[in-house]
């Protein structure tokens, strides 16, 4: 089906196909009819499904076609979303596919001078693209209000509850008209997210993009067993292979990428950590150095990684399983994009077995095991061996003027 098919206004089309846009996604061929019909929308979709633009295509469009005549732009569409990063890369997106409409957007977040945000307010833009905390401050201020909104994004909505921002978005939400469109999108949905889908949303349409899809299966997936307290040095054994050039690891704590980055530091690896406790400014120029390929290795957790978009990232690896099973979709998701490789290497410890098998019932299949590295876990430590077979094992060849070193990965079924 082309985006034709959709009913998208020229001007958009001919965006999309400038940026390489084809056919639709499964998420963007479901929504975007709805959201052009007017209709209140709840989504679930995992990251790299294509969700920026199931939104950002009719917000454009219906914006497009209801402009006001004459006077200074008034905010007509918010976006509020957890993280500098992912507000930065839908701002992005909204200029691509909006470069013929003639609509202007800015992005505010915290961490920088707010100067150059407020500046842009006061000369009037159609869509603001925001987090919690700066943009409550700004309408405090009395540099931004909300009563001309006619579409309301809430994005990201369970990184929204992770990162304490609930009370903050409520807050926001009762500055917004009561008449309004909304939608709404979370990767999962707890007790939580659903009730507060509840109180922004009137009769929406929902739609779910399960995380069994291609995204997934188009991902090579691996799992090491090994003692928690190797972790490191199977870290340091895996990266020993030319062929991961760049990596993005993820930890659970902010303590402990810090405390994986300064392993690898020790180890002549140039790693850099994002997390919350990092400022704005750090954390982009850590992002920007992982994408020159300045910085071979990202550490993140999983709330300061939504938004990484990094093209051609072939390794993603986590140091620590999660404890959500729908984490684990959204971790390897940032690689394998757009039909690239993408090869995904899970550490799991003894602990960790129960999230492993919460992961493998979500996605419906099990993950191959690598046996032949050398830090095996103990066999008291759990319960779950993996075979031990001698063939198609993770294995290494020593560096020598004629053999660079290398690593291969092929999987191999382990006892239940």
């Amino acid at each position: 089906m082309p985006f034709k098919s959709l009913h998208i206004i020229e001007p958009i089309l001919r965006s999309l196909k400038e940026e390489g846009y084809t056919k639709p996604t499964p998420i963007q061929e479901q929504a975007i009819p709805i959201l052009l019909q007017g209709k209140d929308l709840l989504g679930c979709a995992q990251t790299g499904t294509g969700k920026t633009a199931a939104f950002a295509i009719p917000i454009l469009q219906m914006l497009s076609e209801n402009r006001p005549q004459g006077g200074k732009r008034k905010t007509r569409a918010l976006i509020l979303t957890p993280t500098r990063e992912l507000a930065v890369q839908i701002a992005d997106s909204f200029r691509a596919y909006g470069k013929y409409t003639g609509l202007t957007n800015t992005v505010i977040f915290g961490g920088v001078n707010q100067g150059k945000q407020t500046s842009s307010l006061n000369r009037g833009v159609d869509i603001v693209i925001a987090t919690p905390g700066r943009l409550l401050d700004l309408m405090d201020q009395g540099f931004v209000s909300l009563r001309d909104v006619e579409m309301f994004v809430l994005d990201e909505a369970d990184r929204m509850l992770d990162m304490g921002f609930l009370n903050d978005v409520k807050k926001i939400i009762s500055h917004l008209p009561h008449e309004r469109q909304s939608l709404f999108f979370s990767a999962t949905m707890p007790p939580e997210i659903v009730k507060l889908a509840h109180t922004i949303l009137h009769n929406p349409e929902k739609v779910t993009i399960t995380p069994n899809e291609p995204t997934v299966d188009a991902i090579k997936q691996y799992v090491f067993f090994v003692d928690k307290a190797k972790k490191k040095d199977l870290l340091l054994y895996v990266l020993d292979d030319d062929d991961i050039r760049t990596a993005l690891v993820f930890t659970r704590t902010k303590h402990g990428a810090d405390i994986v980055v300064r392993i690898l530091t020790q180890n002549n690896i140039r790693a850099e950590a994002i997390h919350g406790n990092k400022s704005q400014n750090v954390r982009q120029r850590a992002l920007n150095n992982f994408k020159a390929q300045k910085t071979r290795v990202l550490v993140a957790t999983d709330i300061a990684a939504r938004g990484i978009d990094v093209d051609d990232l072939e390794f993603v690896i986590n140091y620590e399983i999660p404890n959500i099973p729908e984490t684990y979709v959204h971790r390897i998701g940032r690689t394998g994009r757009a039909g690239a490789k993408g090869t995904a290497l899970s550490f799991c410890d003894g602990g960790e077995l129960p999230f492993l098998n919460d992961i493998e019932k979500l996605i419906k299949k099990e993950i191959p095991a690598f046996n032949d590295h050398p830090y095996p876990m103990s066999q008291e430590h759990h319960e779950k061996q993996p075979a031990k077979n001698s063939h198609g094992s993770f294995h290494s060849a020593k560096k020598t003027a004629a053999t660079p070193g290398r690593k291969k990965w092929r999987g191999q079924k382990r006892r239940r």
